[in-house]
């Protein structure tokens, strides 16, 4: 039965993957291995959020070769280009994968193609971002939760300012599922206690517009009148706290990050950023792993999954939803070191020698 449903999809997605991946390219993407071993396709969705070539994917690697020795591991990047991760499904489509692991680029515009996917009878894991669609299930970290984390560590580094201090919110893409979850977790903490002077969406998350939009608020507001940053993730808080020191805020307001980026860590332990997200990534890419091999084995997946989300068609899915971790400059050594991510070394570079030892990073 999956061969004929599935022949009956290439049929018609053949000719169109053509023609986009002659367009769009498939980064990187190897050719099937012969033999019946289980094909796992990996889907990222740009190269902007470092997290995703330097952590997620040799993560993921690692862990679906762990559960699954003889598995075909498929991985292509979208590079922030709707149109390129389209192909990139039909491409595994074609390819006759056993299964997809999703990072969608916008969750809306790939509902069609994970439709594509399943009617081929390949199951489609939606990893980190809940991608729209019948997908069979579902790992990430509880969207809301990143965001009230940020909410009240930015409440906590104004301090006396609160209430009636004024902020600019610096959110992600409003196509990515988890900004909106971050955001409404944030104004959950944030509201009644803050004016939001300045708000902005950031398409593709991309650290230069939040640059820009950093400028045009502080432009509208004032120099002085901005206590804090509500920055999404730390790409964002790198834009934003660009900016700031550009046009002479001094000292730089509060701004809140996710994502433990090596960057970011620096600039909490230099005084420029407070706080970030801690995702351990480790964790998420085992809960993703071992659902994408079990449903390339057409295993169930609730020996995988303690857990159920609610996709936006009403689908109650299996899940693994992780607990995130607010790091500030204090328990840097006992969460980000501690667990490996990075070595004092590495976070430690000779301009930073004395505010690590002040922060006990030696």
């Amino acid at each position: 039965m999956k061969a004929r449903i599935r022949n009956a999809v290439l049929a018609l997605t053949a000719v169109s993957t053509a023609v986009a991946l002659a367009a769009c390219g498939t980064d990187g993407e190897s050719d099937p291995a012969d033999g019946s071993a289980p094909m796992i396709g990996v889907l990222l969705p740009d190269a902007t959020t470092a997290r995703w070539e330097t952590r997620d994917k040799p993560l993921l690697d690692k862990e679906i070769k762990e559960r699954c020795g003889d598995c075909t591991i498929e991985q292509a990047n979208a590079k922030g280009d709707v149109a390129m991760q389209q192909a990139q499904m039909n491409s595994m489509i074609t390819k006759g994968v056993d299964a997809i692991l999703l990072v969608a680029v916008d969750s809306r515009s790939l509902a069609a193609s994970v439709r594509k996917a399943v009617e081929a009878d390949i199951p489609v894991i939606a990893y980190d971002r809940l991608a729209e669609g019948p997908i069979s299930g579902y790992a990430s970290f509880d969207g809301e939760e990143v965001g009230r984390l940020q909410g009240r560590a930015l409440l906590t580094a104004m301090g006396d300012e609160v209430p009636g201090a004024q902020i600019v919110m610096m959110n992600g893409d409003p196509s990515d599922p988890n900004a909106v979850l971050f955001k409404k977790g944030a104004l959950d903490v944030l509201t009644g206690k803050v004016r939001i002077g300045k708000e902005y969406d950031t398409l593709q998350w991309r650290p230069e517009a939040a640059h820009l939009n950093m400028s045009g608020a502080i432009a509208a507001l004032g120099v002085d009148n901005i206590q804090g940053v509500y920055a999404a993730n730390d790409g964002l808080a790198a834009g934003s706290i660009a900016a700031l020191k550009a046009n002479k805020v001094d000292p730089v307001p509060p701004v809140t990050g996710q994502d433990a980026e090596l960057g970011a860590v620096q600039r909490i332990v230099g005084g420029d950023q407070y706080m970030t997200v801690y995702k351990p990534f480790e964790p998420e890419a085992a809960a993703g792993a071992a659902m994408a091999v079990a449903a390339a084995r057409g295993e169930s997946l609730d020996r995988v999954a303690r857990d159920e989300v609610t996709t936006r068609g009403g689908q109650r899915v299996p899940a693994v939803m992780l607990t995130p971790v607010s790091v500030t400059v204090g328990n840097i050594k006992d969460t980000l070191v501690k667990d490996g991510v990075y070595t004092v070394e590495q976070i430690c570079t000779p301009p930073l020698e004395a505010a690590c030892t002040s922060a006990g990073l030696t």
